[in-house]
C-alpha cells in the first residue's frame, strides 16, 4: 500500500459529510527547532466530534497535584455508554505558565486532556499537535479577588438598614458547555435562516469565519462564532 493511500485512510477516519477539518488547521512553528507543523484547535476537535456524535459526551476531571493541576479526558460515542465503556481517554499536567501569567492552569490541562483524548479517538490523527493547545484567552482563575470598600473612623458613615447578601459566584462553565452554547446560536445570515452556528460548520465553514469577521466579539453572536473558529489558536503548549 502506497504512502498516499495510507494517508488517504487516516484522512478519512470519523469523516462526516460536508465536512473539512483541514482548513481549520493553522501553523505551528517549534521555537526549539524551528520545524512548521500543523495543528487542530481543540475547539474545532469538539465541533467536529459532536458533528460524528451528536449524543456523544466529553466527561473532564481535574484535581491539584504538585504545583500543578492534573486533568483527566473521556470520550463517549453515546452520553447513555456506562463509565468505563469510552471511546478513548487522556491526561494533561500543567503548571502555572511565567511566560503567560493569566492563563488559568486548571483549564490548560483540561484543555490539553479534551484534545489528546480527542485525537486518541481519530479526530485529528492528520495534525501532528492536535489538542496541544492553550487559549491566551482562558480565564485567570486565580486574579479574581473580592475588593471592599473601606471608610477611615472620620469618614464613618451609617450603616445600611439591611445588609444584601451578594449573589453565589456563577460556576465558571465547562469547555463542553461554552460550545454547545455557541453553537446553539442561531445564524444571521439569511441565507441560513432557521440554522445555528453549530450546522454551518458542516454546512459553509467559510461564511462562519465571515461572520467572525463581520460581528463584533463583544456581540454574542460575533463572540459565539469566535469561540468556534479561533479558541486555542493564539497560543502554544
Amino acid at each position: 500500500m502506497s504512502q498516499t493511500t495510507d494517508t488517504n485512510i487516516i484522512s478519512s477516519i470519523n469523516a462526516v459529510e460536508g465536512f473539512d477539518p483541514v482548513p481549520y488547521a493553522v501553523d505551528y512553528t517549534d521555537l526549539t527547532t524551528g520545524e512548521t507543523r500543523k495543528r487542530l484547535p481543540v475547539m474545532i476537535q469538539m465541533a467536529w466530534f459532536r458533528l460524528k456524535y451528536p449524543e456523544g459526551k466529553i466527561s473532564v476531571e481535574v484535581s491539584p497535584g504538585h504545583d500543578c493541576f492534573v486533568a483527566r479526558a473521556r470520550v463517549y460515542p453515546s452520553y447513555k455508554d456506562p463509565t468505563e465503556s469510552y471511546l478513548a481517554e487522556a491526561t494533561a499536567s500543567r503548571g502555572r505558565c511565567q511566560d503567560k501569567p493569566s492563563v488559568s492552569p486548571r483549564e490548560w490541562a483540561q484543555t490539553a486532556a479534551v484534545g489528546i483524548a480527542l485525537r486518541n479517538a481519530g479526530f485529528g490523527l492528520q495534525f501532528a499537535l492536535a489538542g496541544e493547545d492553550f487559549s491566551s484567552s482562558a480565564p485567570d482563575e486565580f486574579a479574581m479577588e473580592l475588593t471592599a470598600d473601606f471608610n477611615s473612623p472620620a469618614e464613618t458613615t451609617p450603616p445600611p438598614a439591611k445588609a444584601e447578601t451578594p449573589p453565589p459566584p456563577k460556576r465558571e462553565l465547562t469547555l463542553e458547555e461554552k460550545l454547545e452554547a455557541a453553537m446553539k446560536q442561531p445564524c444571521p445570515i439569511s441565507k441560513y435562516a432557521g440554522k445555528t452556528l453549530g450546522e454551518l460548520v458542516a454546512l459553509d465553514p467559510k461564511a462562519l469565519v465571515w461572520i467572525t469577521k463581520k460581528f463584533d466579539s463583544a456581540s454574542e453572536i460575533g463572540a459565539a462564532a469566535k469561540l468556534i473558529c479561533n479558541y486555542a489558536l493564539e497560543a502554544t503548549a
